[in-house]
């Protein structure tokens, strides 16, 4: 690290904090602080999709794995590319709940006790996260810098930033900083290759010296097998609908076709990045051998390559880019925390006739407080990877109550508990049976979580057709906003069924495919969902094609 290192990490904190406080000066509303207006472009839903879904440790870990293992290891970061499609989907479900939290649309589905168990799931999964997210970031940069910087410091330091701009802006400023920060974390996922590839004499020297199945787009020494990738790929599907940022990532563009586009082709940068990641590993990977230098761990190939290749004034970029990749998410999750306190827990059980000046307040202060705590956490955490496990495994059986809850209309309150009782249950059980000690954090693997979240799903029905039905002042009011557009969709003051301007969703029709009517007019009624989900299979088609290509070089 040199002073013009030091000078251009300035330069970024200053730059993103003004520009954050800057786009955000007319926030006066509780709905414009935590959901922007619902005005959001595509091209703004787009980098907060990608910024708010990437994190420093990802390209950490993935250089680490291709650097042990080969290209084949993409994968780890890939498993949730067959259910990116999925996205084009599901982000109706958020835009059309027109809610501000996911508890909030809890509440609407199954009513008040559900709603506060999802309340309090989703400030302790924003609160754990953001902890987490600010250790893994904190280590990344004490290993770019060569230890010239405390990762506590970062820690401090990065949160101080991101909540000056996100208490006064809210999900404005998130939203907008996260599509800059965005355009940063490209940069860091490519800037290491061409130095490394002149470093190293380009591919030929690679292939010469590297095993042949280093370059392989997928093979069994990853690690990572069909069912294992199957597996991953349900918790994905079934997590990430449970995953409290999602009202925000999927619910506050200017258009439902925002939404989607958003979500979706946000995530499809990551998975074009990750392809970066993976290829900086294979030139570590060489350095390494050509240079007879051996690394005590292999997540410190990106690290390493950081402190060989980059001259002064790159590395501070470097570390600019791994905050950036941090602060989009966290303050993105501060609004978030604040909004979940706030409408789901004390304007319900504290203070009902609350004006919306008085929340406005108290989301802001709600959210640097939970902001405070995640900093605590952040200085306790020691296996940051253990810990984002843990909490998408928890965000899987969690999400089995959204998802289940949104494509079968008759689940219940009673189902919906019993399936993320039982899930939790059986997951702890195997994983005991099989590692012979009780833990709180087990490593990952896929056969306690299939059958986990079999047995969830299982209960989730049972239980639903054994209890009584949902009121109709709850789930009715749920399913008739699935089925129309959201009021900002509408034109004038029509209002008609979603399927009949070409925008139904498939997904939340499931149960009525095996009618014979429901196939009459199938693409007149889905011509959204379709179109949309069948260019997304293009797309991963696309990336996979790249990959291979590049794999080819010689």
């Amino acid at each position: 690290m040199t002073t013009l290192d030091l000078v251009v990490i300035l330069v970024y904190f200053v730059g993103i904090v003004i520009y954050g406080i800057w786009i955000s000066r007319n926030i006066k509303t509780s709905e414009g602080y935590f959901m922007g207006g619902r005005k959001f472009k595509w091209w703004t839903m787009m980098g907060q999709a990608f910024g708010t879904g990437t994190h420093a440790e990802m390209p950490v870990a993935q250089t680490g794995a291709c650097f042990q293992l080969g290209f084949a290891t993409i994968w780890y970061q890939w498993k949730n590319m067959i259910i990116t499609p999925f996205y084009w989907l599901i982000a109706p479900w958020y835009r059309r709940s027109n809610c501000v939290t996911t508890a909030e649309m809890m509440t609407l589905r199954y009513g008040r006790a559900i709603g506060l168990v999802f309340a309090v799931f989703s400030i302790l999964f924003l609160v754990f996260t953001m902890g987490t997210m600010l250790q893994g970031a904190a280590k990344v940069i004490s290993v770019a810098s060569n230890d010239m910087i405390a990762p506590n410091t970062v820690v401090v330091v990065m949160t101080l930033a991101f909540m000056v701009y996100s208490f006064i802006g809210g999900l404005t400023a998130a939203a907008h900083t996260e599509f800059i920060q965005g355009i940063l974390i490209v940069i860091l996922s490519f800037m290491l290759i061409p130095l490394g590839l002149r470093e190293v004499g380009g591919f030929s020297a690679m292939r010469t010296s590297l095993p042949e199945d280093f370059f392989s787009l997928y093979n069994e020494s990853s690690g990572l097998g069909a069912f294992t990738i199957a597996m991953l790929a349900v918790n994905g599907i079934i997590g990430i609908t449970a995953q409290p940022h999602m009202m925000s990532v999927m619910g506050t563009g200017n258009t439902e076709i925002a939404c989607r586009v958003g979500q979706t082709y946000g995530t499809f940068v990551k998975r074009f990045v990750t392809i970066g990641w993976a290829l900086t590993g294979l030139v570590v990977a060489t350095m390494v051998i050509q240079n007879s230098v051996t690394l005590e761990d292999p997540e410190f190939a990106f690290g390493y390559a950081a402190r060989v290749l980059l001259a002064p004034g790159l590395t501070g970029l470097l570390v600019a880019c791994i905050l950036a990749a941090n602060m989009s998410t966290c303050s993105n999750f501060m609004v978030g925390a604040g909004a979940l306190f706030t409408k789901d827990i004390y304007a319900i059980y504290i203070d009902s006739t609350a004006s919306d000046r008085k929340l406005l307040r108290l989301g802001r202060i709600s959210g640097l407080v939970l902001t405070s705590c995640s900093v605590l956490f952040a200085l306790t955490i020691t296996n940051v990877l253990s810990a984002f496990l843990f909490i998408e495994t928890i965000a899987a059986f969690m999400g089995i109550m959204i998802f289940g809850g949104v494509i079968w209309k008759r689940a219940n309150r009673y189902g919906a508990g019993s399936a993320v009782v039982f899930s939790f249950l059986l997951y702890y059980i195997l994983n005991y049976a099989e590692v012979g000690e009780l833990r709180l954090i087990y490593r990952w693997t896929p056969e306690p979580f299939g059958w986990a979240i079999l047995v969830g799903f299982i209960a989730l029905v049972i239980v639903s057709l054994m209890t009584k039905k949902e009121p109709p002042e709850t789930a009715d009011a749920f399913f008739d906003r699935m089925e129309h557009l959201a009021p900002q969709d509408r034109e004038g003051d029509t209002n008609p069924l979603a399927s009949d301007v070409g925008a139904g969703l498939i997904l939340y029709d499931v149960a009525t495919w095996f009618k014979a009517d429901r196939w009459k007019n199938f693409w007149t009624r889905y011509r959204q969902d379709l179109g949309g989900f069948l260019l997304a299979w293009v797309m991963v088609g696309f990336l996979i094609l790249v990959a291979w290509l590049l794999m080819q070089i010689h």
